[in-house]
């Protein structure tokens, strides 16, 4: 099982290739940078300057999506990217989030995803597609051979998971940490990866969790329930605990797509910890270590961190403490 670590550019591009290189040197195998321009700072701009001295880390987004970034804007940025690296890419993208909603902007439809999955393929051929709206013609003009750029899916409803076993290269699933949540996603995924002749060995499976590790636990539980929260409201392959029903819903009520991921979003303070233990890997390198044995065990390919520390405090001992434990497994 190997491990990546997803880094929202909260902080200054200087900061966010520190983490990088330091990831790099620890064994890990992706970095996945998230993509929202209302809330934190450009992901293309950053993977590029973080890139620069790299030999292998894979450098992703977790997630872009096909709206606010016109499909000819990712085809270019995403070969762009796999040309300067030597191919150490893996464009991730959803219907939209946080980059859409703070705008007012709705999530694309799953047809409309699929599409504009095919079109980039064709695009990282050298191939044309046709713009819907004008009829038009285009294509990357500069390619003068086709560029291979895995597409990851991020899901976490039952619709999306199929869909993405269906065309996907990679999944990035968000669906929390407790065993029944993966089983039911892997099963869904496999169902989709059927409909197109393959098998989930066919696909890359990185489970994407908001992590927190030290030794106090309350404190870790903390600093994880902002993204809890986000995961709690989406639909689910499996049911939660009707009792925790109630306090779903009040987050649901309540989320603000400005404080997206953010530790101190009021939002967060609404998150019991029955939610936590679900969805998160939070607590003392001890208890994480168990859980990602209990995960290493199901299947997926690669557990992927969301490190979340207090607003000025470093990410890096999170970054190595779980290199480390990923070692002891």
């Amino acid at each position: 099982m190997s491990k990546g670590v997803g880094l929202f550019p909260t902080e200054p591009v200087g900061r966010m290739c520190h983490y990088v290189q330091l990831s790099e040197s620890l064994g890990y195998d992706n970095v996945w940078f998230g993509d929202s321009q209302n809330i934190w700072r450009e992901s293309s701009t950053v993977m590029g300057a973080a890139a620069v001295g790299t030999k292998r880390i894979v450098f992703g987004t977790g997630v872009t999506n096909a709206v606010t970034r016109h499909q000819s804007l990712l085809a270019s940025s995403w070969a762009t990217l796999a040309e300067f690296t030597g191919g150490r890419v893996a464009l991730g993208i959803g219907t939209g989030d946080s980059s859409l909603r703070t705008m007012g902007l709705k999530p694309l439809k799953l047809a409309e995803l699929e599409e504009s999955i095919r079109q980039l393929r064709m695009l990282f051929k050298g191939e044309k597609v046709v713009e819907p709206t004008s009829g038009a013609e285009y294509h990357l003009n500069y390619l003068t051979e086709p560029m291979k750029v895995p597409i990851y899916i991020a899901a976490s409803a039952p619709k999306i998971l199929q869909m993405s076993g269906r065309i996907a290269d990679g999944v990035i699933v968000l669906v929390g940490t407790a065993p029944r949540f993966i089983e039911a996603a892997l099963a869904t995924i496999e169902k989709g990866a059927k409909e197109s002749g393959r098998s989930l060995d066919d696909l890359h499976i990185v489970l994407w969790t908001p992590t927190a590790i030290g030794p106090d636990r309350t404190e870790a539980r903390d600093l994880v329930r902002a993204h809890v929260s986000r995961v709690a409201i989406r639909p689910l392959p499996a049911t939660v605990d009707p009792a925790l029903e109630a306090a779903i819903e009040r987050i649901r009520q309540s989320y603000d797509y400005y404080h997206h991921m953010d530790t101190e979003a009021s939002h967060a303070d609404l998150v019991p910890d029955e939610l936590v233990d679900l969805f998160a890997l939070a607590g003392t390198p001890d208890e994480c270590a168990r859980r990602l044995k209990e995960i290493e065990s199901l299947g997926v390919d690669q557990v992927s961190i969301v490190p979340f520390v207090r607003p000025g405090q470093s990410k890096e001992p999170t970054i190595r403490q779980f290199a480390e434990i990923m070692a002891g497994l």
